[in-house]
């Protein structure tokens, strides 16, 4: 699966789950760790859990494993696929952490087009 593949079937695969606030900041300039950071919040850390298990299930049965699982019982999950690395965060944590600012020199990705109404 390409990035850009790998990137669009994780938005949907949150979104249809009920992520909240999605956003992929493109970090290919400012990083070698990945290309992408994907970045999301649940509603609670029984929600974080299932965003998380159902996108390594999903991701899975479209070939894809992730290199590394973090955080499984904290309010902030890692999925690292690589090219891809997905945060989900409970949204605490989320605002505890602000990814979206320590990045802020990431270009956001518009992942509106993969996002259902």
């Amino acid at each position: 699966m390409q990035t850009k593949e790998l990137l669009e079937n994780t938005v949907k695969i949150l979104d249809n789950k009920k992520a909240e606030d999605i956003k992929a900041l493109e970090i290919t300039d400012l990083s070698s760790v990945a290309d992408y950071f994907v970045i999301v919040s649940g509603t609670s850390s029984t929600h974080i859990r299932a965003l998380a298990e159902e996108l390594e299930e999903k991701l899975t049965s479209l070939g894809k494993e992730p290199n590394h699982v973090e955080g499984r019982s904290t309010g902030w999950i890692l999925l690292d696929y690589g090219t891809v690395i997905v945060h989900i965060f409970t949204p605490a944590d989320r605002e505890n952490f602000n990814l979206e600012k320590l990045w802020q020199d990431a270009k956001e990705v518009d992942v509106s087009k993969w996002i259902i109404e």
